[in-house]
């Protein structure tokens, strides 16, 4: 590596490293917690929707929809806070996620998916949906990837 290349190297933005804060202090508070594993993922799913009121606007809209769905559809999977956002899994990892807009100042949130979802389909599938509205046939599609994820 030159010594151009060090300097323009920016790193993580501040989005970026908030996010990494919020998920340190997310693995800080789950084993910090005790009671029994119910009372642990009520707590969790109760972080989820406190994420969730945080939002503002369409994100919190969009947030409060995807929560539903997903509950809904594939109860098996348990809310928790990922890296400061919504996220579901199964096991303790991390199947599917939410990402508001205004977390990363992008254009649109995205409903995405790890590698622990079975979304396979060839050699190659989407990982990530960009949301901008959630509409009825949106919530069909995210039932339908989400029950698909964790067949």
């Amino acid at each position: 590596m030159s010594s151009t290349d060090v300097s323009t190297h920016q790193g993580f933005t501040a989005e970026e490293r908030a996010a990494m804060k919020d998920h340190a202090r997310e693995l800080k508070k789950a084993a910090a917690r005790r009671g029994s594993k119910a009372q642990k993922a009520a707590q969790a799913e109760q972080d989820v929707l406190a994420k969730i009121a945080e939002m503002q606007g369409t994100d919190r809209t969009m947030a409060e929809r995807v929560h539903a769905v997903v509950t809904a559809t594939a109860p098996a999977l348990a809310p928790k806070l990922w890296y400061g956002m919504p996220a579901y899994a199964l096991n303790d990892k991390i199947v599917c996620f939410f990402q508001s807009a205004e977390k990363f100042k992008a254009r649109y949130a995205t409903l995405g998916f790890s590698d622990q979802a079975k979304l396979d389909d060839g050699p190659m599938w989407a990982a990530g949906f960009a949301l901008t509205e959630v509409t009825a046939e949106v919530e069909a599609r995210i039932a339908a990837l989400v029950e698909q994820a964790v067949r």
